[in-house]
């Protein structure tokens, strides 16, 4: 072997031992193969609602009238005796005093063959009116977003 085959050999092992026990590892950088971009996202919801209105209206005395003209009573204006009542609705049990109408006083002319008006009235307590209102409402809603992107 010639002097300057020894020398290459040495710059060659040289090179090698260099490369595998000193090299250091290079990152090679990640490049998006983009630029720009955008991304729309949709979002649809729908719900609905159901409602039920239950209004009820109590009187909470009764009215007992009478009027008229050439009448008279046996016995005063008013029934003698309440009595006591009640209504359930819906689970609700409501109970009151009311007049026992079975008890009024009698009326009768006061002058007979003569013209006469004659009007007798009663409104008892309790429940007097119910209202149920029911209704369904259907709520849509849209949801659109959008993100815009770039490098």
């Amino acid at each position: 072997m010639t002097h300057s085959g020894k020398i290459m050999r040495s710059i060659v092992t040289s090179v090698v031992a260099t490369f595998i026990s000193g090299a250091t590892a290079l990152a090679v950088p990640v490049v998006p193969n983009f630029t720009q971009g955008s991304m729309t996202s949709t979002t649809e919801t729908t719900s609905t609602v159901t409602e039920t209105i239950n209004s009820i209206d109590y009187n909470t005395g009764y009215t007992y009238t009478v009027t008229g003209t050439n009448i008279k009573s046996n016995a005063g204006l008013a029934p003698s005796s309440v009595t006591g009542q009640s209504n359930t609705n819906n689970g609700v049990t409501s109970t009151w005093t009311g007049l026992n109408m079975n008890n009024r006083p009698t009326f009768s002319l006061e002058t007979p063959g003569a013209p006469f008006q004659f009007v007798e009235s009663y409104t008892g307590p309790g429940m007097a009116t119910q209202t149920i209102i029911q209704r369904e409402q259907t709520i849509q809603s849209v949801t659109t977003s959008t993100s815009i992107f770039s490098q």
